[in-house]
């Protein structure tokens, strides 16, 4: 059987995709990746949902303040029109964008792109969250990170909403959410459901 070989010249794209509950520093560990290839003189665009404007409409930015300047865009494939002479393509907040994303993201690195995507694998009712779920099934690297649950101390993989609110997207910080390890989450949950009227 004869393979063949790479074509001379072609870039090798690739996808990463950073996940975990709230408050695990996976937007911290997106800042840090593209930092560093800025600092390589790699050509970096950075792209976020135009609706998550919890600490700043046009940057990205992690809980402890560390941030870096974005393109708001309202649908994933907005990305494929701003990528030209990109190299580095990062995404936050992946959970937010449509279903399209992960086309989007593997046209990306088909065109020899490197594609870094941080999200929540699972909304707070612990189901898979967007498109999260495909992006995970086509990544070449998967770093999943971890809180520290807020009750006991475990690791957390859990966000735990405390607001009443049943919409799966609520924009909201620690005034509406908590990590919390497996255990935490389900007490919170049955705690919930004894209490609610």
């Amino acid at each position: 059987m004869f393979l063949e070989p790479h074509f001379k010249g072609q870039r090798n794209g690739w996808i990463e995709v950073i996940c975990g509950s709230m408050f695990s520093g996976k937007t911290e560990e997106l800042i840090r990746r593209l930092k560093r290839a800025k600092i390589a003189n790699q050509k970096v665009e950075i792209f976020k949902p135009k609706i998550d404007t919890r600490y700043d409409e046009v940057k990205v930015v992690s809980h402890d303040e560390n941030f870096i300047l974005a393109v708001p865009i309202d649908h994933s494939k907005r990305m494929l029109e701003l990528t030209e002479g990109i190299s580095v393509v990062g995404i936050d907040e992946a959970q937010f964008f449509d279903s399209e994303l992960t086309d989007v993201c593997q046209q990306l690195a088909v065109a020899g792109k490197r594609v870094i995507v941080a999200g929540l694998d699972m909304d707070f009712k612990g189901r898979p969250f967007g498109p999260m779920p495909n992006l995970l099934a086509v990544a070449e690297y998967i770093t999943k990170v971890h809180a520290i649950c807020q009750h006991c101390g475990n690791l957390a993989t859990h966000s735990f909403r405390l607001a009443n609110d049943p919409g799966q997207v609520l924009l909201g910080e620690k005034d509406s959410y908590e990590a919390r390890c497996r255990s935490c989450y389900n007490m919170g949950n049955i705690l919930k459901l004894r209490t609610e009227p």
